[in-house]
């Protein structure tokens, strides 16, 4: 019976998040927010009020298995119907606790070597799957033109940290070992993901150069985590209210860290003693996240430290909007701009 009610629970909610521009603005976004000299886009705004009316609590105050299917709720209510691939292929990698899920997303049948994103998906360390994030994996896959590879790496509370971050490295170096095998050219593996996996996409880079290994072409950080330390402006002004809190955040890093030292540089990145000779960026943050002003402290850090970044801010837009491209109009533009940054970076062998 929970399925059945969740499940119609969901087409509702997809019927409801496409009502009709004149609507929302007349309805639901009647009374625009605005903060920090930004305006909360309608689309968004009218997505939040139905969460808020759908939701069963803050996900920090659901059990955990519960939290999970309610984050695994989010896409199949907000995104677009999911773009037919002709390759899209579950797997798994040896990984250094057993073996790791993947899945393989190709956007082409091709004899030529295609460039490839290892990508980590977002959910705090502690919810969030392959699953969850099918849609977006479909969506770069297209919008890159590039093998998307989609790592299951383990969550915490269960596999809690240095957990992620040793799935997340291993998952990188196997795909640049069998880049031939899959079809990838080595000198064109990427390395991305959204919120938690912007964290450890940014962390891989890191590892990678400090081990003395070749580091990944480019890395595509989407509203990353990058901080558990620094308090900034963005988590004061926007950790209530805008999908994702403050609370929400203690509550992964309780789970996620379980203890571990959250100024550890596998854990804030931004906090690593040295930013150079790490590869090129693309940062993408969102105006009403709690999470922007790390995105952006860090984008200027390696920039300072010599890197090439390509960062963009969007005023409007609140964290996850990379899981409403199919009814915020400005979401989907986020993604199409960053994957065209992301694919000149990692340009041609």
């Amino acid at each position: 019976m929970t399925a059945y009610l969740d499940r119609a629970r969901t087409i509702v909610g997809y019927h409801l998040a496409r009502a009709p521009e004149s609507f929302i603005r007349r309805v639901t976004a009647r009374r625009p927010i605005a903060i920090d000299g930004q305006r909360l886009d309608p689309q968004t705004q009218h997505a939040m009020v139905l969460l808020q009316g759908a939701s069963r609590g803050p996900l920090d105050e659901l059990p955990l298995d519960v939290a999970r299917r309610e984050y695994a709720e989010f896409p199949r209510v907000f995104e677009g119907p999911p773009q037919p691939l002709p390759r899209v292929e579950d797997d798994a990698l040896p990984g250094p606790d057993g073996d790791i899920p993947i899945r393989i997303y190709g956007p082409t049948a091709t004899r030529r070597p295609l460039p490839a994103l290892v990508f980590f998906h977002g959910g705090g360390g502690v919810i969030g799957s392959i699953e969850t994030h099918d849609g977006l994996c479909r969506l770069l896959c297209c919008e890159l033109e590039a093998l998307v590879i989609s790592v299951d790496y383990r969550l915490g509370p269960e596999h809690p940290f240095p957990a992620a971050p040793n799935d997340a490295l291993a998952a990188y170096r196997w795909v640049v070992t069998h880049a031939r095998s899959l079809g990838v050219d080595p000198q064109r593996v990427a390395v991305g993901g959204d919120s938690h996996g912007g964290n450890l996409s940014a962390v891989v880079c890191q590892l990678a150069r400090d081990g003395g290994e070749p580091p990944p072409r480019a890395q595509l950080l989407i509203y990353p985590a990058l901080d558990r330390v620094t308090p900034t402006a963005s988590l004061r002004l926007f950790g209530e209210g805008f999908l994702l809190t403050a609370a929400m955040i203690d509550w992964f890093a309780r789970e996620y860290l379980a203890g571990a030292d959250p100024g550890d540089p596998r854990v804030s990145p931004r906090r690593h003693p040295d930013l150079r000779g790490l590869p090129p960026a693309v940062i993408v943050t969102a105006g009403f996240d709690p999470l922007r002003d790390e995105g952006r402290a860090y984008a200027d850090a390696l920039r300072d430290a010599g890197g090439t970044v390509r960062y963009h801010c969007w005023d409007g837009l609140v964290h996850g909007f990379a899981q409403m491209t199919g009814v915020v109009e400005p979401a989907r533009r986020a993604i199409h701009e960053a994957a065209l940054e992301l694919r000149a970076l990692m340009g041609r062998a």
